[in-house]
Formats: structure tokens, C-alpha cells, sequence
């Protein structure tokens, strides 16, 4: 599907002419938006646009990293938007000329349409180009960044919160999942903030002064996303080792139970292994009240160890 806007001399809005008549000489600017396009639409990017096949071949295959190439007469974008629920990379081209911006993207995007209103809507088109649509493009991709983001970051604190008495074993699997996520963001936000630095430190890309201030301030959104995975991703391995930490410690304690425990009956062992040899000839064996004194000597023993042990602060939780 091919949706298109264009500019006049006059400063007029034409939706949805032909695409013959982009060529008309009363065209001043036009905006064409490739979606889910088919392949006599796909054609057009050759047959009449006649973009660099590479150009053509990265819109084709998916999934490109984001990114800016130069082409003679316009500049080639490589963009991902993010779907909010899955959190999967959607892609959107844009070519950028003096006289035109052509986008393309397979996927229905609220961005892309939320833009095409914006501009649709607008009546005077006298300080307006193609740089323009595509900074308002860039600007409604990056701010549906934050809500992903910060509810990414809202379910972290939750974690956080209830980790010391929720189910641990549940949360940790919560706190890697949103480790996960957070890596699937990162792989979009970090290319798109060296994109936006290449966009503002190029020298082949005409945006005056007063139009470079708004690409800034995309550019500062992005560090200011890039800075909030960071922390969050710092978060989740401060949850993960405390949490390694903490059954190392719990694993510990039991260890060092049970080896008291094994203390106290080493000797015992040794008493019932002494007195359990068959030898005819052993003292003690026809001593009428030798059972229990034996058995009063080993708990004798016994406790003692065991006290001594508390003493000493082996059977301490702390």
C-alpha cells in the first residue's frame, strides 16, 4: 500500500495523488510511505525512484541494524521502532532527498500514522521539508521508547520491592526475563543514539541551526534511554548476586550444621565400632552395668562436643 502527500509551490497539501504527478513541475516537495508494499510496489524503488540497489536490498532484508548511508542526492536511514508487547524490532527506511522522503516499513505503525496526521493536518507548509517529516518520524519512534522503558523499569521495582518476601526462585526468573528485555531494547536504542550523533555531526546532511537544536534534543532522549537500561541492567545483576550470594550463604550454613552434626558422632562411631568387634578376650564385654556406662559415656561426649561447638558459635544463623 502506497499512502502520499505533496507539497506545491504555493505551499498547498495534496493527498494521494498519482505517482506520475510527483514529476510535475508545480511539486515542490512530496512524501511517499511504503507499508507491507507489493512487489509492482516494491518495483518503484528502482523503476522510478531509482535508488542504489544496496539501499534497496537493506529495505528488503530484515532486520537491518540502524544506520546512515549516503547516496548521491539523498541520505538512506535505517530505524527500528518497537512493538510495545513483544518488544520486537520493527524497521522503518527512510530516504531523504533535497525534494522528497520516502519511507518504507512492513509493519502498521502508530509512529508512521501518528505522523501522517500530524501532517496532514497542518495548513501552512512554507517552512516545512522533507528534513522536517523526517525528524517528526524520528522523534514519535524514540518517544515510544520511554513507556517501554520505564514499565521495564516499573516491574524491576516491584521485584526489588517484594524480593524479601516474595517466592525467590520466582523472582529471580522475573529478574531475568527483564534482563532479557532489556537487552532486546538495548540492541535498538544504542544503534539509534549512534545514528542520531552520525545524523547531528554530518556534514552532507542540510539542517540549519535552528532545525539541528531539535535533532539534539532527540539525541539527548536517547542518552537519557541508554542511561536507564544501564542502570536497570546494573540493577539486575545486583538482584542476581545477592541472590547468588544469598543461597551461597543459606548452602553454607547447612554445610557447616551438618558437619557439626558429623563431628559429634565421629567419636561415638568410633566407641559403637570399638565395642561392636567380636573378640572373645575384650574387657568390659561381661561387665554387668558396661552397656550403659557406655551409653552414659557417649552421650556424655556427645553433649559436651556440642556445647562446646555452640560456645565456639558454629551453630550461629548470622
Amino acid at each position: 500500500m502506497l499512502r502520499i502527500m505533496a507539497v506545491t509551490k504555493d505551499h498547498e497539501l495534496i493527498l494521494q495523488p498519482s505517482v506520475e504527478e510527483l514529476a510535475e513541475d508545480r511539486i515542490e516537495w512530496y512524501w511517499v510511505d511504503f507499508i507491507d508494499p507489493d512487489d509492482e510496489e516494491i518495483k518503484l524503488l528502482s523503476s522510478y525512484f531509482h535508488f542504489h540497489p544496496l539501499a534497496i536490498e537493506d529495505c528488503l532484508q530484515f532486520l537491518q541494524r540502524p544506520k546512515l548511508e549516503y547516496y548521491q542526492g539523498y541520505s538512506f536511514f535505517v530505524m527500528h521502532a518497537l512493538h510495545t508487547q513483544s518488544l520486537a524490532a520493527q524497521e522503518v527506511d527512510l530516504f531523504i532527498g533535497e525534494k522528497f522522503i520516502v519511507s518504507f516499513h512492513y509493519d502498521q505503525l502508530a509512529e508512521m500514522d501518528s505522523t501522517w496526521n500530524y501532517f496532514a493536518g497542518i495548513e501552512n507548509f512554507s517552512s516545512i521539508g522533507p528534513i522536517e517529516v523526517g525528524h517528526k518520524i524520528m522523534d514519535k519512534i524514540v518517544d515510544t521508547y520511554f513507556p517501554i522503558v520505564q514499565n521495564i523499569e516499573d516491574h524491576l521495582l516491584d521485584i526489588e520491592n517484594n524480593y524479601e518476601k516474595g517466592n525467590k526462585h520466582s523472582l529471580i526468573q522475573q529478574t531475568f526475563d527483564v534482563r532479557s528485555d532489556l537487552l532486546k531494547v538495548r540492541r535498538s536504542i544504542f544503534p539509534m543514539r549512534d545514528l542520531m550523533y552520525r545524523t547531528l555531526e554530518s556534514k552532507r546532511l542540510i539542517i540549519n541551526e535552528n532545525k539541528k537544536a531539535y535533532f539534539h534534543d532527540i539525541y539527548d532522549h536517547l542518552i537519557k534511554l541508554s542511561e536507564m537500561i544501564d542502570s536497570n541492567r546494573e540493577m539486575t545483576s545486583d538482584i542476581r548476586d545477592n541472590y547468588i550470594s544469598l543461597n551461597s550463604y543459606k548452602m553454607n550454613n547447612i554445610m557447616k550444621t551438618l558437619t557439626v552434626i558429623t563431628t559429634i558422632f565421629m567419636p561415638l562411631t568410633f566407641i559403637a565400632g570399638i565395642y561392636g568387634m567380636n573378640f572373645q578376650y575384650m574387657p568390659e564385654l561381661k561387665w554387668r552395668e558396661g552397656y550403659f556406662f557406655v551409653l552414659g559415656c557417649m552421650l556424655v561426649l556427645g553433649l559436651s562436643m556440642y556445647f562446646w561447638f555452640r560456645k565456639k558459635g558454629w551453630f550461629d544463623q548470622d
